[in-house]
């Protein structure tokens, strides 16, 4: 390999580590957004419950 072939290779590496590392952090808006996500996921299982419920008494 070349030398430019090298360098160009590392760079590439480097800036692929680099991109990987600030992927790992959360801003507050990505927190917001998985907060807001439990909370639709919690509201649909209520509903769920709910309408189970209601299955079972109109069987009865």
């Amino acid at each position: 390999m070349t030398l430019i072939r090298k360098v160009l290779l590392l760079v590439c590496g480097l800036m692929l580590a680099f991109s990987l590392a600030a992927c790992e952090k959360k801003g507050p808006l990505e927190k917001a957004g998985e907060k807001v996500d439990k909370a639709i996921e919690k509201a649909g299982e209520k509903v769920e419950k709910a309408g189970d419920k209601v299955k079972e008494k109109t069987e009865k």
